[in-house]
């Protein structure tokens, strides 16, 4: 399992009888977890300190209790990166923190393709490793993401150096992960925000011939696009890959698909970047589960899984 381990403004507390107990900064959230279904408690003391409660409802939703006020948004960071987070609706806070696992992954892979290790240079008298051929040439990186939602993966790419198209079909969350760019410092940096079905954008931009060196896709179960449009991950996941194949470019770098869809083992992921990405270009495909360790505990929570292919 990969464990995001390396947060600072995020701390996994405890997790008992259907609940998560989180600290988002300076704040502590508590939430429900389906994967949560033991009882016990690893310090019953700490749940106590909830500053807001996400109850959810029988006929389906649900509703948060604040303890205390809390801001309407406010920031954490992984590293250098920053991120707005809220109380929303369903019980979400607009960022995923086991994510990190993955934006560590792209961040180095960009950098590694973009910056070259630098070539021995031969004795020419005048000539440095700054000039000429000896210079190893920076390449840009184009990375495609899709199903982008507040726009986490956008952020970490483009600090990476890359050049990020970010497609989401609803258009607050779009606008959402236009701040959390803003608030990354990296406004200037440059990122295409789309609000499109990613199916109708894919297929325009093969249309368009435009290439990729990097896709990350993060696909719902269950969705409908701006117009409606229906989208079942079993039925159309597979379809949409090999779309996204003849966007990759002639030397792509990574192609990563992450899912919390329930009975979605890593193993199918795997095996249809194998099917999809490997034949044509080599290179290597992993697949894992993704979790978060708990503080109070020697315990792991589990939150969904992860499928790479790399170069």
């Amino acid at each position: 399992m990969l464990l995001a381990k390396d947060w600072k403004d995020f701390e996994l507390l405890d997790i008992s009888a259907g609940d998560k107990l989180e600290r988002w900064g300076d704040f502590v959230l508590q939430r429900p977890d389906p994967q949560v279904i033991w009882p016990e408690k690893g310090n019953a003391k700490l749940w106590e300190k909830a500053d807001a409660i996400y109850h959810r409802s029988e006929s389906g939703g649900g509703k948060w209790e604040f303890k205390k006020q809390l801001p309407d948004k406010w920031t954490v960071a992984y590293k250098n990166l920053k991120f707005y987070v809220k109380t929303m609706g369903f019980k979400h806070t607009g960022l995923f923190p086991e994510q990190a696992v993955n934006w560590d992954f792209m961040m180095e892979k960009i950098k590694a393709a973009a910056h070259p290790a630098r070539r021995t240079p031969h004795a020419t008298p005048g000539l440095s490793l700054e000039h000429g051929a000896l210079a190893s040439a920076k390449r840009p990186i184009n990375v495609l993401n899709l199903f982008a939602y507040t726009g986490a993966a956008s952020v970490a790419c483009a600090a990476a150096g890359a050049s990020v198209c970010h497609v989401d079909a609803a258009k607050e969350i779009v606008r959402r992960a236009k701040e959390n760019l803003e608030l990354s410092g990296l406004a200037d940096k440059p990122v295409r925000f789309i609000t499109d079905d990613v199916i109708k954008f894919v297929k325009r931009e093969i249309r368009r011939g435009r290439k990729y060196d990097g896709i990350v896709m993060d696909p719902p179960s269950f969705g409908r696009g701006p117009n409606g449009e229906l989208w079942k991950l079993e039925n159309q996941l597979y379809g949409l890959i090999e779309l996204c194949a003849q966007v990759l470019s002639d030397k792509p770098i990574f192609f990563l698909i992450n899912s919390y869809t329930t009975g979605f083992a890593p193993g199918i992921l795997e095996n249809l970047l194998k099917i999809q990405v490997s034949k044509k270009y080599g290179g290597k495909v992993t697949s894992d589960a993704l979790g978060i360790p708990v503080s109070s505990s020697n315990l792991v929570l589990p939150c969904g899984i992860v499928a790479r292919w790399e170069a």
